[in-house]
């Protein structure tokens, strides 16, 4: 008996909070959600409307948006629920004609769902989508954590070039990027 597996959205760090105007909450059940963008011009969106188009997998309860997703293990009482919790989504917020329209859609999209889901449990997934030709495309790669060299520090491995802190206070430093040029470099353009 094969083991269900289906995506969740996953949120290693906040800027999906930043990103997207409605991020999904971390470890929700997720669909592609390309049907959000059927008949939309991606040039008409706005910039966070833009980067859920090009990146954007949807959480299921939320309806938000997440960059990323991990294939897990599913139980069949899981894939009902998010059955449910998509169709109330697409009867109440898309304006499908009766629940039963709307579960069968979200039946579909769990299905496409479920089979990105081949590569093993715990794999991270991302998705890049494109208008082209009048089309929508879905590009899906499979992302790997780095080996580092033997007896590496793992510290060191996982160490980022960039990182969020959220606060409520506004900053109190200024930066003057001309004065921080050599002297003898000229600061001024023609």
């Amino acid at each position: 008996m094969s083991v269900l597996k289906l995506p969740r959205t996953l949120r290693l760090d906040p800027s999906d909070t930043f990103v997207f105007a409605h991020p999904a909450e971390p470890g929700e059940w997720a669909v592609t959600g390309s049907f959000l963008f059927f008949d939309v011009d991606p040039t008409a969106l706005s910039a966070k409307e833009r980067a859920a188009f090009r990146s954007g997998f949807v959480g299921v309860e939320s309806f938000g948006f997440s960059t990323l997703v991990v294939v897990s293990e599913a139980s069949e009482a899981e894939r009902e629920a998010a059955i449910a919790a998509l169709a109330r989504h697409i009867h109440d917020r898309l304006g499908a004609p009766d629940l039963e329209t709307a579960r069968a859609a979200a039946r579909e999209e769990i299905a496409v769902a479920a089979s990105l889901c081949t590569p093993p449990v715990n794999t991270v997934i991302a998705m890049n989508r494109s208008l082209e030709q009048g089309a929508l495309k879905e590009r899906f790669r499979t992302l790997q954590r780095r080996a580092g060299p033997a007896g590496a520090d793992p510290l060191h491995a996982q160490a980022r070039a960039f990182t969020f802190v959220e606060t409520d206070e506004e900053p109190e430093e200024a930066v003057d990027l001309l004065g921080l040029m050599a002297p003898g470099q000229d600061k001024g353009r023609a």
